[in-house]
């Protein structure tokens, strides 16, 4: 049994370099400025032979109002709580400040494992800051640099012991457990095919949630999952890394990704900024589907229509979620007037769901799984070679394609090359010379005759050996004429 450690300090300690580290892999946003992290980002690390779990978690401050940093704080605390042991980072160079003191002491009684690290210990500037870490009383302090990998064999030595005691639980849980395997067997012996692969909890439904700033959309998954998970208030550009979160959405797997507010590219000046955004674009290249979400006071700016188009070029599965459709009065009237804004501002995704929720009441959140199922299962479909012919003929005898300088461009063959999203190809005569309207009357009759509103398709032309193979060749007389001709050869 893998166990859970928290990394926990004051800002700008390097909780997230170390965390980094741990998983192998740049996934907490790092810079200078202090204060970059602020929700909670779990993460499968490795140090050796040992597997856990490990938090990353917003840097301790000493407000307990209601502003901004007196909710990292308890979200940070939750944490400690959450977590099989804690690992107490502070900043070595810098030695043992009040809040440190403050903090170990917090520590003390929320945590029972609680592990002294004192970071950039690399060079003699940190060894008072190291001496130090004694008076905290939190047993002997680990010296580590995460920018460097230093310390991190003193680490797994004292996280050893948690681990084989967690292993101990877990065998002693099993051999307790009572039996469960059951043979399901067939009865008809009939073999069953599976046509679409559903999600499973090794390989879940990847699901990002992307938008404006303020839209809504940390506030949305805390009500999916059921907690407080994320931080959420009524300042705008609160996320700023893109948090994935395991789920089990009634049966169905799922990861859900927050992503940082995404504003214009102009406005966006700050380097913070840049590397929030920078985070949430690659969030839906990793996705599956991708849920847009707008405010149902100002839906479809600018910069919504951007992210919708962003998410349709990766060839993602698309679904427009309106939140706060609660405070909205006039519902009937407002609904109309955003389908029809959908069907003329984005045309690529025409036919793509389109619902409305509430995140802050929880209401509509059944029909946005029904959604996000339904642009999963046409975003993964598959069209057989025979069928596509068939259509392909039909198209082509009500609309033969153009034919440009008088020379007919022949469409022979069509058949899906790929799925996520769906991708065809055609063999034709010509297909340089094939134009875009006759492409996208063949895409919009893909939709609308099997069945795959909303969701990208992608649509290639190749050609099909129309040259002949002898045309650049240079006449030769054949040698056994040569003599009867006259003419002489090579041996002559």
């Amino acid at each position: 049994m893998s166990f859970t450690l928290a990394i926990v300090g004051r800002p700008n300690v390097g909780k997230s370099t170390l965390f980094n580290r741990l998983v192998g892999k740049r996934l907490a946003l790092v810079d200078d400025q202090p204060g970059v992290t602020r929700d909670l980002r779990e993460g499968a690390a490795r140090l050796a032979d040992l597997k856990f779990t490990v938090i990353d978690t917003a840097g301790l401050e000493e407000a307990t109002d209601e502003s901004l940093q007196g909710r990292m704080r308890r979200l940070t605390e939750r944490a400690v709580e959450m977590a099989d042991a804690c690992l107490f980072m502070i900043d070595a160079r810098a030695g043992v400040l009040p809040a440190d003191e403050v903090f170990a002491d917090i520590l003390r009684r929320k945590s029972a494992r609680v592990i002294l690290a004192a970071n950039k210990s690399e060079g003699r500037a940190a060894e008072a800051g190291l001496i130090e870490a004694y008076s905290l009383g939190l047993g002997d302090p680990i010296a580590l640099s995460a920018e460097h990998g230093e310390g991190l064999a003193d680490l797994i030595e004292v996280l050893r012991p948690i681990a084989e005691e967690k292993g101990a639980e877990a065998a002693r849980i099993e051999e307790v457990a009572p039996e469960t395997d059951i043979d399901l067997s067939d009865e008809d012996g009939e073999e069953v095919t599976e046509i679409l692969r559903m999600p499973t909890p090794e390989r879940p439904l990847q699901v990002a949630v992307v938008g404006r700033p303020n839209a809504g959309k940390s506030t949305l998954i805390n009500a999916l999952i059921g907690e407080e998970r994320l931080l959420t208030g009524p300042e705008a550009g609160i996320t700023r890394d893109s948090i994935s979160l395991p789920f089990d959405w009634d049966g169905m797997p799922v990861r859900l990704f927050d992503t940082a507010g995404m504003r214009k590219r102009a406005k966006v000046q700050e380097k913070l900024e840049k590397l929030s955004v920078a985070d949430g674009l690659r969030a839906v290249k990793f996705a599956e589907v991708v849920v847009v979400l707008l405010d149902a006071a100002i839906p479809f700016e600018q910069q919504d229509l951007r992210i919708a188009d962003l998410a349709e070029r990766e060839g993602r599965a698309v679904v427009l979620a309106v939140n706060k459709w609660d405070i909205e009065e006039n519902r009937q009237e407002k609904l109309k007037e955003l389908k029809q804004s959908f069907e003329t501002l984005l045309p690529q995704l025409r036919g793509a769901p389109l619902v409305t929720v509430s995140a802050k009441t929880g209401r509509g959140l059944d029909r946005l799984r029904e959604a996000v199922i339904r642009a999963y299962q046409t975003w993964n479909k598959r069209v057989s070679t025979a069928a596509l012919n068939r259509w392909l003929a039909a198209m082509v005898e009500a609309h033969p394609p153009p034919a440009p300088g008088g020379r007919r461009i022949k469409l022979r063959y069509m058949t899906q090359a790929k799925s996520r999203p769906p991708g065809f190809v055609v063999m034709c005569s010509h297909p340089d010379k094939l134009s875009d309207a006759y492409k996208r009357y063949l895409i919009n009759g893909l939709r609308q005759d099997f069945d795959m509103p909303g969701t990208p398709i992608r649509l290639w032309f190749r050609g099909q050996g129309d040259k002949n193979p002898f045309k650049d060749r240079k006449k030769s007389t054949p040698s056994r004429l040569r003599k009867h001709l006259g003419k002489p050869s090579l041996k002559d």
